[in-house]
């Protein structure tokens, strides 16, 4: 009989060691999100707020209208309605595969051989100087002005993007042309751009506005938070400053699902979100389109044979290299060059001196281009 109750104690013991993994044994579960990820090899994620939105194809961009072509979406979400993304990228698998097919692509040896012969034509050693002026902020609230922050937060998007881009500070700018006597209304007249070209070197300036952040709230219902999306939208153009002519208009918008947000300061949680990712899509557009522009910068003095530049070394340039002087009026056009000048020294933040070699003495205000690099 006393051998029963132990029977009984170990029988009960195996069970509940049987129901629990100790911490001891060499096997256990992973964690539901590492079980997960699997799913997001292929995906690009967006990190906000710390927390993770999933690049998804929009469900609703077949529907045609406004509807945008990709969203960004909450893992959580994502999770749940997989299905419904999963389905969109096979029709357009689908879609491709039933479409009649392209030439067959030059093999990667020839892609090779013709980068070689062709290089590209801006310089990738040089940077261009570039002035974001601050956007005229449109928003509807007189008591919450973005412009000004809006542009920093746009700075440091591009420069954090790309390595050849050189930001004027705006304000410094602004100071000067006030000494001048030249109201910020004007910044895009001839003056003002020459003036902007003569001292600050820029390359490129661009102006905008913005509209918004506008904020859309769901009224709470009982044992629920509020509830909260916003959207803002970007315009702005890239200006020539030796012709003053528009290079390209830019435009930018969020999409309002990826900016949900729950509970306390919902609204400006969403407003936050809404300029994050509105100000990632602008940072990749600007970027590309002022490295596309080819490198020149201006003649600020001439001194007999010795040529003083508005570019030195921050910008890049090497004692030893060689520029190409064309007059202003050419400065988006491949002309016939005056002459040849060759960088003899560095000095100041970014200026730079050099001594004619062959050709004409450049006029003030003549344009430089790029030549040849240093022994070359």
């Amino acid at each position: 009989m006393p051998r029963f109750p132990i029977f009984v104690f170990l029988l009960i013991a195996f069970l509940v060691s049987s129901c629990s993994t100790p911490s001891w044994f060499p096997i256990k579960k992973g964690s539901p999100y590492k079980a997960k990820t699997k799913d997001f090899v292929d995906k690009e994620v967006v990190i906000l707020d710390n927390e993770e939105y999933i690049k998804v194809h929009n469900p609703k961009a077949s529907d045609g209208g406004s509807q945008p072509k990709y969203l960004y979406v909450p893992v959580n979400e994502y999770l749940s309605k997989r299905g419904e993304f999963v389905a969109v990228v096979a029709r357009e698998e689908k879609v491709r595969r039933d479409a009649p097919g392209p030439e067959a692509k030059p093999s990667t040896a020839a892609v090779e051989e013709v980068y070689l012969v062709s290089p590209p034509r801006s310089i990738p050693a040089l940077k261009k100087k570039a002035m974001i002026a601050y956007f005229d902020d449109r928003t509807t609230d007189v008591d919450e002005e973005f412009g000004d922050w809006i542009t920093e937060k746009l700075i440091k998007e591009v420069t954090r993007r790309s390595a050849q881009i050189l930001f004027v500070d705006y304000q410094m700018a602004k100071e000067f042309l006030e000494k001048k006597e030249i109201p910020l209304k004007d910044l895009e007249s001839p003056k003002a751009l020459r003036l902007l070209t003569e001292v600050f070197g820029i390359r490129v300036l661009v102006v905008g506005h913005l509209s918004g952040p506008y904020v859309f709230t769901t009224n709470a219902e009982k044992d629920k938070d509020e509830m909260a999306s916003a959207i803002i939208k970007v315009e702005m153009r890239l200006v020539d400053p030796f012709s003053g002519k528009t290079l390209k208009t830019l435009s930018a918008n969020n999409p309002v699902l990826a900016t949900k947000q729950r509970g306390v300061f919902s609204g400006e949680k969403a407003k936050l979100k809404a300029i994050d990712l509105t100000i990632a899509d602008l940072g990749r557009s600007l970027s590309k389109e002022v490295e596309g522009l080819d490198w020149f910068c201006r003649v600020a003095k001439v001194d007999g044979e010795n040529v003083y530049l508005n570019a030195g070394k921050l910008t890049g340039l090497k004692v030893g290299d060689v520029v190409e002087i064309f007059p202003p009026e050419e400065a988006g056009e491949q002309g016939k060059g005056k002459g040849k000048v060759e960088i003899s020294s560095l000095f100041g933040i970014d200026a730079s001196m050099g001594k004619l070699i062959n050709g004409k003495i450049p006029d003030v205000d003549d344009i430089l281009r790029f030549a040849r690099a240093k022994g070359t």
